[in-house]
């Protein structure tokens, strides 16, 4: 097989986006937020206050938190997340999605559909080998 055909690229958002993403409360501390990322072995935390997306929170935020204060560990994430991300529609293109995701320096954009959450797409989700 080749190398090349080892890689598939999706069409739209929708059919990379993570569904059952998993998402951080508010209140949550930048520990507990960071204990769950490792557990699930992902690299962002869509933040959520009931059903509305307040902010991403990823794993660069929490070296910066962690660098920043020694304490941070106990912060709540609302305090270094992204605040009011960039959301896709889950019918974007792959092609548009990985276009944002390049030119804004983002690895993890959530998805809506119908001005509601469904999920995240990570750099990593556009291609699977």
């Amino acid at each position: 097989m080749s190398r090349d055909s080892d890689w598939h690229v999706f069409d739209k958002a929708c059919d990379i986006t993570a569904m059952a993403a998993k998402g951080a409360a508010a209140t949550a501390t930048v520990a507990e937020a960071a204990q769950v990322m490792s557990l699930q072995r992902i690299g962002a935390a869509l933040v959520v206050d009931g059903e509305d997306l307040v902010g991403i929170f990823t794993e660069r935020d929490i070296v910066r938190a962690l660098a920043a204060e020694h304490d941070a560990a106990t912060h709540n994430v609302r305090e270094w997340m992204t605040k009011d991300p960039v959301t896709l529609d889950a019918n974007v293109s792959a092609q548009e999605t990985l276009a944002l995701m390049l030119a804004k320096g983002f690895r993890h954009v959530p998805v809506t559909e119908a001005g509601q959450l469904v999920g995240i797409v990570s750099m990593r989700d556009l291609t699977i080998r």
